[in-house]
């Protein structure tokens, strides 16, 4: 008990070492020295000496949409990004880089994924996603968009590998969800906020295909089947029922005989059929004999 103790103020302690140390490092960042104010200086002198030229050099744009990080012999200054607008650079001791804020879109490439129930399926999708901290964007990361990319890949895997067939063709909302946090969990050093993430297409193998086409049409037979067989029960009981009604009036089925020949008579056939009663042929049989 007291080791478990004594581990968990040593881990503490470390964390609030390294927030300290990031936090000494984020005060210390904005600081050029003695050299780096010494170059500035005359990085100043020199655009004031050349006055009308260097206006162009030190004068810059940037769109609505676009924010500008600028380094200061190598250090950002003043930890925010600049623009939209004018904004002003030195020549010598600044250069800038320019991020996109737009929400940009790409393809995730077909996957071969080995899903949970071990059955091999091809997935594709799309992702959607939009720089939020442009100094994260360039400092933490070489290239946002992709890493983005190959991020999304990866976790395409990781989180259908973990989902078996039914679920996969399912559950899109839930996979797109669970991969939508993970990314933006993943990308939020980078200054990146993932927006939406879609799944396209789940293509399965042919064979696989047959076998499940087999099985709903199975499924289907079976179901018309039964239902058919339910109607036939029901239909014979409503006969019983009839039958026992005509046999306690022996004029509702002559009235139900009238009602057929009427119905045959308006469908225009050529032919009648009458039907014979059987007690006059067994009363002409009888006189015969």
């Amino acid at each position: 008990m007291i080791s478990t103790t004594s581990s968990t103020a040593e881990m503490v302690t470390q964390d609030k070492l390294q927030k300290n140390d990031g936090i000494i490092e984020d005060k210390n960042s904005g600081k050029l020295g003695c050299c780096g104010w010494l170059l500035v200086f005359i990085s100043i002198i020199f655009v004031i000496v050349t006055f009308p030229l260097t206006i162009f050099m030190c004068v810059k744009i940037v769109k609505e949409y676009e924010r500008a990080v600028i380094f200061r012999l190598g250090r950002i200054t003043d930890r925010k990004a600049k623009g939209p607008g004018l904004f002003l650079i030195l020549p010598c001791t600044d250069n800038f880089v320019k991020v996109d804020l737009r929400t940009v879109s790409f393809d995730i490439p077909p996957q071969e994924i080995l899903t949970k129930d071990s059955v091999t399926v091809s997935v594709d999708g799309v992702v959607y996603f939009r720089v939020y901290c442009p100094i994260s964007a360039v400092a933490n990361v070489t290239n946002a968009h992709s890493s983005t990319r190959l991020l999304a890949q990866t976790t395409l895997r990781n989180v259908l590998g973990t989902k078996n067939l039914a679920e996969l063709l399912s559950d899109r909302e839930g996979i797109s969800l669970s991969m939508q946090e993970a990314l933006d969990e993943a990308t939020h050093p980078w200054g990146i906020k993932v927006e939406r993430v879609e799944i396209k297409d789940v293509k399965l193998p042919q064979q696989l295909q047959r076998a499940m086409a087999a099985e709903a049409e199975a499924s289907r037979e079976a179901r018309a089947k039964i239902i058919a067989a339910e109607g036939e029960m029901k239909a014979s009981r409503a006969l019983k029922e009839a039958s026992l009604v005509m046999a306690d009036s022996p004029s509702a089925l002559q009235l139900r005989y009238l009602q057929t020949l009427n119905t045959i008579a308006a469908e225009k056939n050529s032919t009648i059929v009458f039907p014979l009663p059987i007690d006059i042929i067994q009363h002409f049989m009888h006189w015969k004999a």
